[in-house]
């Protein structure tokens, strides 16, 4: 099973960008999906997670401005980011609690993928 992350890139302040997770592999099942980020310098930081079942938790610094959501038809969760500001630029990881085809649940990181807010 692999992730894969992208749709970084450099934004302007107030910009927006998507983020993409894919999933790959022997996939039973995917539980909840998480994106980090860790800007230089500093530690590795939860954005937001959705559950299974659709529930979603946030970082205080991204409520109102990111949307996380998931297509598990696509094996796939986003990051949708709005009104990006300089502080968001980070390197961004997605991160997976998956069920193989054996049914054996293990967490996966994707690589990460950078997202720069700058004028």
């Amino acid at each position: 099973v692999q992730l894969q992350a992208s749709g970084g890139g450099l934004v302007q302040p107030g910009g927006s960008l998507r983020l993409s997770c894919a999933a790959s592999g022997s996939i039973f099942s995917i539980d909840a999906v998480a994106w980090y980020r860790q800007a230089p310098g500093k530690q590795r930081d939860l954005v937001a997670i959705i559950a299974s079942d659709g529930s979603t938790n946030y970082a205080d610094s991204v409520k109102g401005r990111f949307t996380i959501s998931r297509d598990n038809a696509k094996n796939t969760g986003y990051l949708q980011m709005n009104s990006l500001k300089p502080e968001d630029t980070a390197v961004y990881y997605c991160n997976a609690d998956i069920r193989d085809g054996r049914f054996r649940l293990y967490n996966y990181w994707g690589q990460g993928t950078l997202v720069t807010v700058s004028s």
